[in-house]
């Protein structure tokens, strides 16, 4: 990197990330306010269950809220987004396919697809990254990757046929790929893990980053057996 970029590298914003741990039931979820501290325009990522919290952390960072990622359509990631679209007037993003195939809609939805575009001085990049739903997405700003149930400490997201497990084989190769190891990933559950580990602990410790091929993960990730009820144990 020559002298120059690498100065305007280190003199870019480096955004603040709030995480929200929301919980309805038996249900808990990791939401997150994402802030440029600059323009203090921020994002929000899959909002649900407990709007008080989203809304009380936009005051305490004194941001106002421009856009919400979704990175898939299952209701626990996008039960607030009408809601705070509505309320403050901004987009919905979600994957062009995500909407194809789900049925979601909402007055502000607009589609994505692969690409980078800015809010305030703040760098979103969509990733997509089907296997757990047919549209799913990771979206990347600075060194965070917003994960959704794509990917978690602990694991990947469930598959609903062997086709799809190759598609999420085929996304988790995609991010092996391209995010750097220190990139702090930030998923939509824990099972252990707190949110925020840096890919490199990921690349080491998690079983479904380290197969060579769809077959064998595909066969592992649909292995009979399976504690479905595991999946509700968040921690």
């Amino acid at each position: 990197m020559s002298e120059p970029a690498a100065a305007a590298a280190c003199s870019e914003p480096v955004p603040a990330v709030t995480v929200l741990d929301v919980r309805r039931h038996a249900m808990k979820n990791y939401s997150y306010l994402v802030v440029d501290p600059l323009s203090r325009r921020a994002v929000i990522v899959d909002p649900a269950w407990q709007i008080e919290k989203v809304e009380a952390a936009l005051v305490s960072a004194e941001a106002t809220l421009d856009g919400i990622l979704v990175t898939h359509s299952h209701h626990d990631h996008v039960h607030l987004s009408r809601p705070l679209s509505e309320k403050h007037g901004c987009p919905i993003w979600m994957s062009d396919v995500e909407i194809d195939t789900s049925g979601f809609r909402a007055p502000r939805l607009r589609g994505i697809g692969a690409g980078a575009w800015q809010v305030g001085r703040m760098r979103i990049e969509a990733i997509l990254t089907p296997g757990h739903t047919p549209g799913s997405a990771c979206y990347a700003i600075g060194a965070n990757l917003f994960t959704g149930d794509v990917l978690f400490a602990e694991g990947c997201g469930i598959c609903p046929d062997t086709a799809a497990a190759y598609e999420m084989f085929a996304s988790l190769a995609r991010l092996r790929a391209c995010v750097a190891p220190r990139t702090r990933i930030f998923p939509g559950h824990s099972y252990g893990q707190q949110p925020g580990r840096p890919m490199a602990q990921l690349l080491r410790e998690n079983i479904y980053l380290q197969f060579s091929d769809k077959e064998s993960f595909a066969s592992f990730r649909m292995r009979g057996g399976q504690n479905l009820a595991k999946l509700f144990v968040f921690s």
